[in-house]
């Protein structure tokens, strides 16, 4: 009878499921398959997720009605309909979040991912991307015109102003690039047909931070919307939503997902129009996250908080260390005292993250490569926020804004992994023994 019982409840879900709306192994039945709030055991009240703080919101996900703790993998391309009525009534809105339309559109797998990344900074709601750069180009690509002008910082990551220059040019769509620390003062770049300023704090291998707070108010102000990459932080150190952007960015690829085998982005805000426009604009592009990356995402997540503290303490050790060194002109760490942009950071963020960089003294091509060749524990590729210690040699083609990267100069970046500290650091006592021999 049991066995029978627990069949039943088997064939209902699947059932549910298959014709767009969810059925739970109590016997609720919900047209919505939208974002819920978190649940606690069987039987208590759904628990608010402003009561509880985002390391919580992180761990958990609503109550599937089967006790499972972690949403499972939903693969799906079809999802049948109850009958013609319903077919007919999808088809009004296939974009429609409190239905399953077709797996193009989401799956629980996906809607759980949406749902966490929300919850985490507190938007209204969280649009998928296959990758950072993708929700990045999805962002500009959807709000911006051709004859629309955008700011740029001129620290922005290399591909951001490769696109840019490339395809928002080739559209009509033109871009100044700014000085990153220039704060309040934005308001001497802005046009007429200024339409966003974007941001990226701390900047990307540069590491000052913005004064977003006075930068999007200047904007604001203008009727400008404004957009950041807030992917070194996270929400977790830092809630752009909260110092008054539009609309955050994030590299999903990186801290989020933590293990290094996924590719995503995400994009949320607080405005609901903002988001279903852009909702809607990537999903009419065909833009989708394959499940199964949603669902690693979704596992990483949950220990983004404990990740990120090892991180943290690591690359700090690291900073303080290489300071010291006479090898190392500069170390551009936002957490330390002398990174311009420093003041900004001890009043907005919550913490840093594990990514830095250093400058070099007098290093040729050879002793460079004797210096990343050899090492042991540090990996060398593109990429960071994952579990592994990683290093990536850059040299500047063109003079930094504010002049704090000469062209020629040699950076090195920096990810502290979850290693032992003493490990790493005996890894680039080597190097350094290496490269100035």
């Amino acid at each position: 009878m049991v066995q029978d019982d627990f069949r039943h409840h088997a064939l209902l879900m699947v059932s549910g499921i298959a014709r767009g709306r969810l059925v739970s192994a109590r016997g609720n039945c919900s047209d919505n398959a939208g974002a819920v709030p978190l649940a606690g055991p069987a039987g208590d009240p759904p628990m608010k997720a402003d009561r509880v703080a985002p390391e919580t919101r992180l761990v958990h996900d609503a109550d599937t009605g089967w006790g499972i703790v972690a949403t499972p993998v939903y693969r799906a391309s079809t999802v049948l309909f109850d009958n013609y009525a319903a077919l007919k009534a999808g088809e009004e809105d296939p974009f429609d979040r409190s239905r399953l339309h077709y797996g193009r559109m989401g799956v629980p797998t996906t809607r759980a991912l949406e749902d966490a990344l929300a919850a985490l900074d507190g938007s209204a709601g969280a649009v998928l991307s296959p990758s950072g750069l993708g929700a990045i180009a999805d962002v500009l690509q959807c709000f911006l015109r051709p004859g629309d002008h955008l700011l740029m910082p001129d620290s922005c990551y290399g591909p951001t102003r490769s696109l840019c220059r490339g395809r928002l040019a080739g559209l009509g769509i033109k871009t100044t690039f700014y000085d990153p620390l220039c704060g309040a003062a934005i308001r001497d770049q802005l046009r007429l047909r200024t339409r966003m300023v974007f941001l990226e704090s701390p900047g990307s291998a540069t590491f000052e931070v913005q004064d977003v707070a006075a930068i999007a108010a200047v904007a604001r102000e203008a009727g400008a919307l404004t957009a950041i990459d807030n992917t070194w932080a996270t929400p977790l150190l830092f809630n752009p939503l909260e110092h008054g952007v539009d609309l955050a960015i994030q590299s999903g690829t990186k801290y989020l997902n933590g293990h290094a085998d996924v590719m995503f982005g995400v994009t949320t805000t607080a405005d609901p129009d903002l988001y279903e426009r852009l909702r809607r604009y990537v999903l009419g592009n065909g833009v989708h996250l394959a499940p199964d990356d949603a669902w690693l995402a979704r596992r990483g997540l949950r220990t983004l908080a404990v990740r990120l503290a090892v991180h943290e303490r690591a690359a700090y050790t690291l900073a303080e260390a290489l300071a010291a060194r006479p090898e190392v002109a500069k170390v551009l760490h936002p957490g330390l005292p002398d990174c311009p942009g420093h003041a900004s950071f001890r009043r907005d963020f919550r913490g840093a993250s594990g990514l830095f960089a250093i400058v070099l003294n007098g290093l040729d091509e050879a002793a460079l490569a004797r210096f990343v060749d050899g090492l042991e524990l540090f990996g060398m590729g593109y990429s960071w926020g994952g579990f592994e210690s990683l290093v990536l040699p850059m040299t500047p083609t063109r003079d930094l804004v504010g002049g704090r990267l000469a062209q020629g100069e040699t950076l090195l970046r920096v990810h502290a992994g979850l290693e032992a500290v003493d490990d790493l650091l005996a890894d680039l006592d080597a190097a350094f023994a290496r490269a100035y021999r």
